[in-house]
Protein backbone atom coordinates (compact mmCIF):
# COMPACT_ATOMS: atom_id res chain seq x y z
CA UNK A 1 0.00 0.00 0.00
CA UNK A 2 2.65 2.06 0.51
CA UNK A 3 4.72 1.63 -2.87
CA UNK A 4 1.39 2.74 -4.23
CA UNK A 5 1.18 6.10 -2.24
CA UNK A 6 4.76 6.69 -3.06
CA UNK A 7 3.91 6.24 -6.88
CA UNK A 8 1.03 8.34 -6.83
CA UNK A 9 2.87 11.35 -4.77
CA UNK A 10 5.33 10.74 -7.66
CA UNK A 11 3.46 11.23 -10.68
CA UNK A 12 1.42 14.27 -9.23
CA UNK A 13 4.95 16.02 -8.57
CA UNK A 14 6.22 14.97 -12.56
CA UNK A 15 2.82 16.56 -12.98
CA UNK A 16 3.58 19.98 -11.12
CA UNK A 17 7.26 20.22 -11.54
CA UNK A 18 7.75 20.73 -15.38
CA UNK A 19 11.65 21.11 -15.15
CA UNK A 20 11.53 17.43 -13.74
CA UNK A 21 14.52 15.31 -11.49
CA UNK A 22 17.40 14.62 -10.79
CA UNK A 23 18.69 11.02 -9.61
CA UNK A 24 21.23 9.22 -8.45
CA UNK A 25 22.34 5.46 -7.82
CA UNK A 26 23.20 5.13 -4.03
CA UNK A 27 24.11 1.44 -3.07
CA UNK A 28 22.26 -0.14 -5.67
CA UNK A 29 19.25 2.02 -5.06
CA UNK A 30 17.77 5.44 -7.36
CA UNK A 31 17.64 8.08 -5.15
CA UNK A 32 15.57 11.52 -5.71
CA UNK A 33 18.73 13.83 -5.18
CA UNK A 34 16.90 17.40 -6.49
CA UNK A 35 14.78 19.18 -9.08
CA UNK A 36 16.38 19.81 -12.36
CA UNK A 37 15.83 23.88 -13.06
CA UNK A 38 16.57 24.19 -17.14
CA UNK A 39 16.86 28.08 -16.19
CA UNK A 40 20.24 27.20 -14.33
CA UNK A 41 21.36 24.70 -16.78
CA UNK A 42 23.09 27.10 -19.14
CA UNK A 43 24.38 30.70 -18.41
CA UNK A 44 23.37 31.26 -22.08
CA UNK A 45 19.54 30.91 -21.15
CA UNK A 46 19.83 33.99 -18.47
CA UNK A 47 20.90 36.42 -21.39
CA UNK A 48 18.32 37.05 -23.94
CA UNK A 49 20.77 38.63 -26.11
CA UNK A 50 23.15 35.89 -26.29
CA UNK A 51 24.87 35.15 -29.51
CA UNK A 52 24.29 31.23 -29.57
CA UNK A 53 20.54 31.80 -30.01
CA UNK A 54 20.80 33.56 -33.05
CA UNK A 55 23.84 31.28 -34.63
CA UNK A 56 22.57 30.07 -38.38
CA UNK A 57 22.42 26.59 -38.92
CA UNK A 58 26.12 25.83 -40.92
CA UNK A 59 27.45 23.07 -43.24
CA UNK A 60 30.19 22.78 -45.45
CA UNK A 61 30.31 20.17 -48.47
CA UNK A 62 33.41 19.13 -50.07
CA UNK A 63 33.74 17.57 -53.50
CA UNK A 64 37.15 15.61 -54.55
CA UNK A 65 37.91 13.53 -57.19
CA UNK A 66 40.49 11.11 -59.11
CA UNK A 67 39.78 11.04 -63.08
CA UNK A 68 41.31 8.60 -65.75
CA UNK A 69 40.26 9.67 -69.15
CA UNK A 70 41.92 8.49 -72.77
CA UNK A 71 42.62 12.10 -73.92
CA UNK A 72 44.17 14.63 -72.19
CA UNK A 73 43.23 17.99 -70.56
CA UNK A 74 43.79 20.41 -73.25
CA UNK A 75 41.81 18.41 -75.55
CA UNK A 76 39.04 17.74 -73.28
CA UNK A 77 38.74 21.38 -72.61
CA UNK A 78 38.45 21.62 -76.21
CA UNK A 79 35.38 19.78 -76.96
CA UNK A 80 32.57 21.23 -78.65
CA UNK A 81 29.05 20.08 -79.37
CA UNK A 82 28.41 21.77 -82.76
CA UNK A 83 25.66 24.13 -82.22
CA UNK A 84 25.14 23.45 -78.53
CA UNK A 85 28.64 23.99 -77.00
CA UNK A 86 31.60 25.36 -77.89
CA UNK A 87 34.49 23.97 -75.35
CA UNK A 88 34.73 24.35 -71.63
CA UNK A 89 37.20 27.36 -72.62
CA UNK A 90 34.17 29.00 -73.46
CA UNK A 91 32.14 28.80 -70.57
CA UNK A 92 32.40 31.46 -68.62
CA UNK A 93 29.75 34.27 -67.27
CA UNK A 94 29.14 38.21 -68.41
CA UNK A 95 31.52 38.95 -65.74
CA UNK A 96 34.27 37.48 -66.89
CA UNK A 97 34.85 34.27 -64.50
CA UNK A 98 32.69 31.58 -63.75
CA UNK A 99 33.30 28.06 -61.23
CA UNK A 100 35.91 25.88 -62.84
CA UNK A 101 34.79 23.09 -64.63
CA UNK A 102 33.46 19.98 -62.35
CA UNK A 103 36.02 16.96 -63.02
CA UNK A 104 37.58 18.75 -65.66
CA UNK A 105 41.71 17.82 -65.20
CA UNK A 106 43.13 13.90 -65.93
CA UNK A 107 44.57 13.50 -62.00
CA UNK A 108 42.97 15.17 -59.00
CA UNK A 109 40.47 17.39 -59.22
CA UNK A 110 39.19 19.69 -55.91
CA UNK A 111 36.16 20.31 -57.80
CA UNK A 112 34.72 22.71 -54.96
CA UNK A 113 33.84 23.51 -51.49
CA UNK A 114 30.04 25.03 -50.57
CA UNK A 115 29.62 27.04 -47.21
CA UNK A 116 25.98 26.83 -46.63
CA UNK A 117 24.15 29.11 -43.82
CA UNK A 118 20.44 28.93 -43.23
CA UNK A 119 18.51 30.31 -40.36
CA UNK A 120 14.81 31.61 -39.75
CA UNK A 121 14.84 35.42 -40.16
CA UNK A 122 11.98 36.05 -37.89
CA UNK A 123 8.33 34.76 -38.20
CA UNK A 124 7.92 36.19 -41.85
CA UNK A 125 11.02 35.18 -43.30
CA UNK A 126 13.53 32.08 -43.90
CA UNK A 127 17.31 33.14 -45.32
CA UNK A 128 19.48 30.84 -47.19
CA UNK A 129 22.97 31.03 -48.40
CA UNK A 130 25.36 29.19 -50.12
CA UNK A 131 28.64 30.34 -51.28
CA UNK A 132 31.23 28.65 -53.84
CA UNK A 133 34.68 28.04 -52.80
CA UNK A 134 37.52 26.88 -55.16
CA UNK A 135 41.09 27.07 -55.38
CA UNK A 136 41.08 30.70 -56.43
CA UNK A 137 37.77 31.99 -56.12
CA UNK A 138 34.89 32.52 -53.32
CA UNK A 139 31.38 33.54 -54.83
CA UNK A 140 28.09 34.17 -53.44
CA UNK A 141 26.40 30.57 -55.05
CA UNK A 142 22.31 31.41 -54.06
CA UNK A 143 21.41 33.85 -51.45
CA UNK A 144 17.34 34.39 -51.14
CA UNK A 145 15.24 35.21 -48.81
CA UNK A 146 11.55 32.95 -48.61
CA UNK A 147 8.26 33.55 -46.83
CA UNK A 148 6.94 31.75 -44.48
CA UNK A 149 3.51 33.66 -44.22
CA UNK A 150 1.49 34.37 -47.57
CA UNK A 151 -1.58 33.51 -47.30
CA UNK A 152 -3.75 30.76 -49.40
CA UNK A 153 -0.74 28.36 -50.20
CA UNK A 154 1.31 30.55 -51.40
CA UNK A 155 5.42 31.06 -51.07
CA UNK A 156 7.78 33.89 -53.00
CA UNK A 157 11.51 33.55 -53.16
CA UNK A 158 13.54 36.72 -53.36
CA UNK A 159 17.16 36.88 -54.23
CA UNK A 160 19.75 35.00 -56.24
CA UNK A 161 18.73 31.13 -56.46
CA UNK A 162 18.58 27.75 -58.86
CA UNK A 163 15.47 28.15 -61.28
CA UNK A 164 12.54 25.47 -60.35
CA UNK A 165 12.90 25.12 -64.29
CA UNK A 166 12.74 21.10 -64.62
CA UNK A 167 13.69 18.48 -62.30
CA UNK A 168 17.58 18.32 -61.65
CA UNK A 169 18.53 22.18 -61.64
CA UNK A 170 17.34 23.50 -58.33
CA UNK A 171 19.66 20.68 -57.05
CA UNK A 172 22.89 21.33 -56.10
CA UNK A 173 25.75 18.82 -57.00
CA UNK A 174 26.17 17.03 -53.98
CA UNK A 175 22.76 15.51 -53.91
CA UNK A 176 23.11 14.44 -58.01
CA UNK A 177 23.11 10.34 -58.71
CA UNK A 178 26.39 10.74 -61.04
CA UNK A 179 29.28 13.12 -60.85
CA UNK A 180 28.19 15.41 -63.54
CA UNK A 181 25.18 16.89 -65.32
CA UNK A 182 22.93 15.54 -67.94
CA UNK A 183 24.45 16.74 -71.45
CA UNK A 184 21.45 18.62 -72.59
CA UNK A 185 21.18 20.96 -69.10
CA UNK A 186 25.14 21.55 -70.27
CA UNK A 187 23.62 22.38 -73.41
CA UNK A 188 21.18 24.60 -72.80
CA UNK A 189 22.02 26.28 -69.25
CA UNK A 190 26.28 25.74 -68.87
CA UNK A 191 27.82 23.84 -66.41
CA UNK A 192 26.20 25.89 -63.87
CA UNK A 193 22.76 25.25 -64.50
CA UNK A 194 19.80 27.90 -65.01
CA UNK A 195 21.25 30.28 -61.95
CA UNK A 196 19.94 33.52 -61.99
CA UNK A 197 18.55 36.66 -60.06
CA UNK A 198 15.09 37.29 -59.48
CA UNK A 199 11.82 36.70 -57.79
CA UNK A 200 9.95 33.33 -58.22
CA UNK A 201 6.31 32.77 -56.56
CA UNK A 202 4.77 29.09 -55.88
CA UNK A 203 1.35 28.05 -55.43
CA UNK A 204 0.31 24.68 -53.68
CA UNK A 205 -3.22 24.10 -54.74
CA UNK A 206 -5.16 22.50 -51.45
CA UNK A 207 -6.05 18.82 -52.99
CA UNK A 208 -5.61 15.58 -51.63
CA UNK A 209 -2.43 15.28 -53.52
CA UNK A 210 0.46 17.46 -54.05
CA UNK A 211 0.56 19.75 -56.88
CA UNK A 212 2.11 22.87 -57.29
CA UNK A 213 2.69 26.06 -59.50
CA UNK A 214 5.68 28.62 -59.92
CA UNK A 215 6.32 31.09 -62.00
CA UNK A 216 9.81 33.61 -62.30
CA UNK A 217 11.02 36.37 -63.22
CA UNK A 218 14.73 36.27 -63.78
CA UNK A 219 17.64 38.68 -64.55
CA UNK A 220 18.36 36.15 -67.48
CA UNK A 221 22.37 36.56 -67.90
CA UNK A 222 22.54 32.75 -68.83
CA UNK A 223 24.96 32.99 -71.50
CA UNK A 224 23.94 29.66 -73.28
CA UNK A 225 20.45 30.46 -74.07
CA UNK A 226 20.03 33.70 -72.56
CA UNK A 227 22.04 36.76 -71.95
CA UNK A 228 21.60 40.43 -71.42
CA UNK A 229 24.54 42.28 -72.69
CA UNK A 230 24.28 44.65 -75.90
CA UNK A 231 27.24 44.85 -78.44
CA UNK A 232 28.60 47.56 -81.33
CA UNK A 233 29.22 46.24 -84.78
CA UNK A 234 29.97 47.21 -88.31
CA UNK A 235 28.49 45.57 -91.55
CA UNK A 236 31.32 44.51 -94.00
CA UNK A 237 29.60 45.15 -97.05
CA UNK A 238 27.45 48.24 -96.58
CA UNK A 239 29.94 49.61 -94.04
CA UNK A 240 26.95 50.46 -91.63
CA UNK A 241 26.99 50.83 -87.85
CA UNK A 242 25.03 47.90 -86.30
CA UNK A 243 24.28 48.46 -82.30
CA UNK A 244 22.17 45.48 -80.46
CA UNK A 245 21.00 47.53 -77.26
CA UNK A 246 20.99 45.36 -74.09
CA UNK A 247 17.85 43.45 -73.38
CA UNK A 248 15.27 45.21 -71.04
CA UNK A 249 15.66 43.68 -67.75
CA UNK A 250 14.55 41.43 -66.30
CA UNK A 251 15.09 39.46 -69.19
CA UNK A 252 13.56 35.89 -68.39
CA UNK A 253 10.50 34.10 -67.22
CA UNK A 254 10.19 30.84 -66.65
CA UNK A 255 7.12 28.82 -65.35
CA UNK A 256 6.55 25.29 -64.11
CA UNK A 257 4.04 22.61 -62.86
CA UNK A 258 4.66 20.06 -60.26
CA UNK A 259 2.46 17.27 -59.00
CA UNK A 260 3.03 13.91 -56.64
CA UNK A 261 0.91 10.72 -56.72
CA UNK A 262 1.78 7.75 -53.76
CA UNK A 263 -0.07 4.66 -55.14
CA UNK A 264 0.81 1.45 -52.79
CA UNK A 265 4.95 1.63 -52.62
CA UNK A 266 4.86 3.75 -55.71
CA UNK A 267 5.84 7.02 -55.61
CA UNK A 268 5.43 8.90 -58.69
CA UNK A 269 6.44 12.48 -59.40
CA UNK A 270 6.11 14.76 -62.70
CA UNK A 271 6.57 18.12 -64.17
CA UNK A 272 6.39 20.56 -67.26
CA UNK A 273 8.73 24.01 -67.34
CA UNK A 274 8.60 27.02 -69.86
CA UNK A 275 11.50 29.37 -70.30
CA UNK A 276 11.87 32.11 -72.54
CA UNK A 277 13.71 35.32 -73.61
CA UNK A 278 16.00 37.66 -75.59
CA UNK A 279 18.93 36.32 -76.11
CA UNK A 280 22.69 37.92 -76.53
CA UNK A 281 25.28 35.45 -77.25
CA UNK A 282 28.95 37.29 -77.26
CA UNK A 283 31.67 35.60 -78.74
CA UNK A 284 33.65 37.86 -80.84
CA UNK A 285 36.73 38.03 -78.17
CA UNK A 286 37.43 34.28 -79.30
CA UNK A 287 40.06 33.33 -81.58
CA UNK A 288 38.43 30.44 -83.47
CA UNK A 289 34.81 31.42 -85.49
CA UNK A 290 34.72 34.61 -83.70
CA UNK A 291 30.92 35.19 -83.89
CA UNK A 292 27.35 36.57 -82.05
CA UNK A 293 24.29 36.17 -81.60
CA UNK A 294 20.80 38.43 -81.26
CA UNK A 295 17.55 37.27 -81.18
CA UNK A 296 14.90 34.87 -78.69
CA UNK A 297 15.27 32.00 -77.16
CA UNK A 298 12.32 29.59 -75.69
CA UNK A 299 12.77 26.16 -73.79
CA UNK A 300 10.11 23.37 -72.93
CA UNK A 301 10.90 21.01 -70.18
CA UNK A 302 9.00 17.84 -69.14
CA UNK A 303 10.48 15.66 -66.29
CA UNK A 304 9.15 11.85 -65.33
CA UNK A 305 9.84 10.13 -62.05
CA UNK A 306 8.69 6.78 -60.32
CA UNK A 307 10.20 5.54 -57.23
CA UNK A 308 9.39 2.04 -56.08
CA UNK A 309 10.36 1.89 -52.39
CA UNK A 310 10.59 -2.38 -51.47
CA UNK A 311 11.19 -2.22 -47.50
CA UNK A 312 13.32 0.32 -45.22
CA UNK A 313 16.31 0.25 -47.55
CA UNK A 314 15.63 -0.71 -51.07
CA UNK A 315 14.29 1.22 -53.97
CA UNK A 316 14.12 1.81 -57.33
CA UNK A 317 14.40 4.92 -59.04
CA UNK A 318 12.96 5.79 -62.68
CA UNK A 319 13.98 9.27 -63.83
CA UNK A 320 13.54 11.16 -67.32
CA UNK A 321 13.75 14.47 -68.34
CA UNK A 322 13.15 15.83 -71.92
CA UNK A 323 14.03 19.75 -73.05
CA UNK A 324 13.62 21.32 -76.28
CA UNK A 325 14.83 24.87 -77.16
CA UNK A 326 13.76 27.05 -80.21
CA UNK A 327 16.18 30.39 -81.15
CA UNK A 328 15.62 32.89 -84.03
CA UNK A 329 17.32 35.67 -84.45
CA UNK A 330 20.33 37.04 -86.67
CA UNK A 331 23.72 35.25 -86.13
CA UNK A 332 27.06 38.05 -86.86
CA UNK A 333 30.30 36.81 -88.12
CA UNK A 334 33.33 38.23 -87.75
CA UNK A 335 35.63 38.75 -91.18
CA UNK A 336 38.41 36.86 -91.61
CA UNK A 337 40.48 39.87 -92.02
CA UNK A 338 39.24 41.49 -88.77
CA UNK A 339 42.29 41.69 -87.04
CA UNK A 340 43.29 44.80 -88.89
CA UNK A 341 40.35 46.77 -87.34
CA UNK A 342 40.15 48.34 -84.36
CA UNK A 343 36.42 47.26 -84.24
CA UNK A 344 34.53 44.55 -85.14
CA UNK A 345 33.17 44.44 -88.85
CA UNK A 346 30.56 41.40 -89.19
CA UNK A 347 28.52 39.53 -91.42
CA UNK A 348 25.01 38.85 -90.43
CA UNK A 349 22.28 36.29 -91.19
CA UNK A 350 19.34 34.57 -89.98
CA UNK A 351 19.89 31.67 -87.50
CA UNK A 352 17.30 29.39 -86.47
CA UNK A 353 17.96 26.70 -84.60
CA UNK A 354 15.68 23.54 -83.56
CA UNK A 355 17.44 21.10 -81.08
CA UNK A 356 16.48 19.21 -78.03
CA UNK A 357 17.48 15.74 -75.64
CA UNK A 358 16.63 14.16 -72.97
CA UNK A 359 18.56 11.86 -69.90
CA UNK A 360 17.59 8.71 -69.14
CA UNK A 361 18.71 7.30 -65.04
CA UNK A 362 17.40 3.88 -63.45
CA UNK A 363 19.20 4.42 -59.84
CA UNK A 364 18.82 0.79 -57.51
CA UNK A 365 19.54 1.12 -53.61
CA UNK A 366 20.45 -2.59 -53.12
CA UNK A 367 21.78 -2.03 -49.34
CA UNK A 368 22.03 0.47 -46.63
CA UNK A 369 25.16 1.79 -48.06
CA UNK A 370 25.35 0.86 -51.59
CA UNK A 371 23.83 1.95 -55.13
CA UNK A 372 24.17 1.26 -58.67
CA UNK A 373 23.11 3.57 -61.33
CA UNK A 374 23.03 3.99 -65.04
CA UNK A 375 22.52 6.73 -66.88
CA UNK A 376 21.66 7.30 -71.40
CA UNK A 377 22.26 10.47 -72.53
CA UNK A 378 21.02 11.76 -75.54
CA UNK A 379 20.81 15.17 -78.24
CA UNK A 380 18.81 13.88 -80.50
CA UNK A 381 17.29 16.76 -82.70
CA UNK A 382 20.21 19.29 -83.90
CA UNK A 383 18.63 21.64 -86.72
CA UNK A 384 20.07 24.58 -87.34
CA UNK A 385 19.51 26.54 -90.51
CA UNK A 386 21.54 29.49 -91.13
CA UNK A 387 20.32 32.29 -93.95
CA UNK A 388 17.67 29.27 -95.10
CA UNK A 389 20.33 26.69 -95.45
CA UNK A 390 20.56 23.60 -93.14
CA UNK A 391 24.31 23.15 -91.52
CA UNK A 392 23.21 19.49 -91.37
CA UNK A 393 25.18 19.23 -87.79
CA UNK A 394 25.35 15.85 -85.91
CA UNK A 395 22.46 14.48 -84.73
CA UNK A 396 22.54 11.67 -82.08
CA UNK A 397 24.54 11.91 -79.72
CA UNK A 398 25.02 9.87 -76.54
CA UNK A 399 26.78 9.05 -73.50
CA UNK A 400 26.20 6.44 -71.45
CA UNK A 401 27.37 6.34 -67.14
CA UNK A 402 27.89 3.43 -65.12
CA UNK A 403 28.11 4.12 -61.19
CA UNK A 404 28.18 2.47 -57.84
CA UNK A 405 28.55 4.56 -54.47
CA UNK A 406 29.25 3.45 -51.43
CA UNK A 407 26.92 6.00 -48.61
CA UNK A 408 29.06 4.71 -44.48
CA UNK A 409 26.63 7.83 -43.45
CA UNK A 410 23.97 10.21 -44.86
CA UNK A 411 27.15 12.34 -44.65
CA UNK A 412 29.47 11.22 -46.54
CA UNK A 413 29.72 9.47 -50.33
CA UNK A 414 32.54 7.54 -52.48
CA UNK A 415 31.16 7.09 -55.93
CA UNK A 416 32.91 5.27 -58.86
CA UNK A 417 31.54 6.83 -62.36
CA UNK A 418 32.54 5.24 -65.94
CA UNK A 419 31.06 7.16 -68.70
CA UNK A 420 31.44 6.07 -72.45
CA UNK A 421 31.62 9.03 -74.33
CA UNK A 422 30.01 9.91 -77.78
CA UNK A 423 29.21 13.27 -78.34
CA UNK A 424 32.15 15.37 -78.67
CA UNK A 425 33.97 17.13 -81.56
CA UNK A 426 37.82 18.79 -82.14
CA UNK A 427 38.42 20.72 -85.05
CA UNK A 428 34.88 19.58 -86.99
CA UNK A 429 36.45 15.71 -86.08
CA UNK A 430 34.36 13.37 -84.30
CA UNK A 431 36.26 12.27 -80.97
CA UNK A 432 35.08 9.53 -78.87
CA UNK A 433 36.49 9.03 -75.67
CA UNK A 434 35.78 7.20 -72.07
CA UNK A 435 37.12 7.68 -68.93
CA UNK A 436 36.49 7.19 -64.82
CA UNK A 437 35.70 9.48 -62.04
CA UNK A 438 36.40 8.20 -58.33
CA UNK A 439 34.53 11.10 -56.41
CA UNK A 440 34.62 11.80 -52.46
CA UNK A 441 31.72 13.95 -51.34
CA UNK A 442 31.77 15.12 -47.59
CA UNK A 443 29.51 16.76 -45.63
CA UNK A 444 29.71 18.69 -42.62
CA UNK A 445 27.43 20.71 -39.96
CA UNK A 446 23.56 21.20 -39.83
CA UNK A 447 22.79 19.76 -43.24
CA UNK A 448 19.04 19.71 -44.26
CA UNK A 449 17.07 16.67 -45.45
CA UNK A 450 17.50 15.60 -49.06
CA UNK A 451 14.62 16.39 -51.32
CA UNK A 452 13.20 13.33 -53.37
Amino acid sequence: MRSKYFILVGLLLLLAVPNGFVFAEESGKIKLIGLYDESLSSSSSKDPFSQQKFLPGISFILDFSYVRRNIDGEVFAALEIPGFIEGESHSHGEDGHSHASMNGENGFNLNYGELVLYAVVDPYFDLFTSFHLSESSFEIEEAYVTTRRLPLGFRAKLGKFYSSFGRLNEQHHHLWDFADAPLVYRAFFGDEGLLEKGIQLNWVAPTDFYLGFGIETLQGENENSFGTEGFDLMEMETEEEIEIEETPLPNTWTFFGKTSLDIGDLVVLAGISYALGKSRINRFEEEHESHGFAGDARIFGVNFTAKYIMDSYRYLVLQVEYMSRDMEGTRYTVHEDNHEHEGFEVESAPLEKKQAGLYAQLIFRLHKLWRLGARWDYLNKNHVILDGNPLGLSEKLNRYSFMVDYNPTEFSRIRLQYNINKYGYVEEARKNFHGFILQFNLAIGAHGAHPF
